[in-house]
């Protein structure tokens, strides 16, 4: 079942020549979490906001549960669309107690049924026993927890979510992310989650939709992102890439490293760019090398290296973390995978 659906969406604030959205379309199945990532700028915020009714588009619809929420003739207000939204800074009401902040969203309810399902909410997250304290008594996570359970605790159609994890440490937010999906995937969530993390994104996502000045450059899983790019951009912000020349010969692409034996369907003689990732290089100490090691990063469970080529090309390869080369070495890169690359033409 389809719970959202964007179609043809954009919007342009006053006094700016370019669309913070522009012309984008997707769906969002049941129970399904996109994650839409993007540097900052690139319209997901403003996407967000949209979906949730805080902005009027200019042109395009939202449906939600196939209902009309937005159009040109149509504008349902944000508090009648179902929606759940947690945002970076929680958003928490600092005179209220975890329960009354839980409770918020419930008017309506019996006094019964607002102690069941504030309850059931806080036993989800983990924070049964601190009903009763006052958010400045909370740690960073669970006051996010807290913001989740609000969110929630109506039984929205849809969850937004706004770079939700940005403001805690690293350690911290690895442990609440993975705490926050084990929970929306439990109780069958429909959840759009923004987030600038690329790593984020991959994790939490069961799609992913990279957004670029307005644009949606791509929706797919996060296999298919990573993978298979549809463009330069996505290939460069999924996974840090480095884009290596090459020209289309017989039995490849040549480079400078060497061959690259993959076939693509371009005329012989084409000048490609290969997007190369760190784990696409190896590399071994050797005089008479096509590079230069010119930095070294130990990143703990493995060694970042920088190589220059001789033509000034920088490639970034890793070793596992016993393997610790020298700056200033010569080595002899080379492609070593056994996966497609992503080829672009030059």
């Amino acid at each position: 079942m389809t719970t959202l659906q964007i179609k043809n969406l954009s919007k342009k604030f006053h006094g700016s020549e370019f669309s913070a959205v522009n012309n984008i379309s997707f769906e969002l199945q049941n129970d399904e979490i996109l994650a839409v990532v993007g540097p900052s700028g690139c319209g997901k915020t403003t996407t967000l906001r949209l979906i949730a009714g805080l902005e009027r588009p200019d042109s395009g619809s939202i449906l939600l549960n196939g209902e009309t929420v937005a159009s040109q003739s149509v504008f349902i207000p944000p508090e009648k669309r179902g929606i759940g939204m947690v945002f970076q800074d929680h958003a928490l009401f600092p005179h209220l107690t975890v329960f009354d902040n839980v409770a918020f969203g419930l008017r309506g309810k019996t006094k019964t049924e607002i102690r069941s399902i504030v309850g059931e909410m806080l036993h989800m997250v983990g924070l049964l026993s601190f009903s009763k304290r006052y958010p400045h008594e909370l740690s960073g996570g669970e006051r996010q927890r807290v913001a989740l359970a609000r969110a929630l605790a109506p039984k929205p159609v849809l969850v937004l979510m706004d770079e939700p994890f940005s403001s805690l440490d690293a350690d911290l937010r690895t442990e609440v992310r993975e705490h926050v999906r084990r929970i929306l995937k439990t109780i069958q969530a429909t959840v759009v989650f923004v987030t600038h993390d690329q790593e984020e994104a991959l994790y939490m996502g069961d799609r992913l939709a990279v957004l670029q000045k307005g644009h949606l450059e791509q929706i797919g899983t996060p296999e298919e992102i990573f993978h298979e790019s549809t463009t330069r951009f996505v290939a460069e912000f999924i996974g840090d890439s480095d884009f290596l020349k090459g020209k289309v010969v017989k039995d490849g692409i040549q480079t400078e490293i060497g061959l690259i034996k993959q076939l693509v369907d371009l005329p012989l003689t084409t000048q490609v760019e290969i997007a190369l990732r760190p784990d696409d290089i190896d590399f071994q100490i050797d005089g008479s090398g096509n590079s230069l090691i010119i930095e070294r990063f130990f990143r703990g469970a493995f060694n970042l290296y920088r190589l220059r080529l001789d033509s000034g090309q920088i490639l970034h390869a890793f070793t596992e973390h016993t393997r610790i080369l020298p700056v200033g070495a010569r080595v002899q890169a080379h492609v070593n995978t056994d996966h497609s690359l992503n080829i672009f033409s030059a």
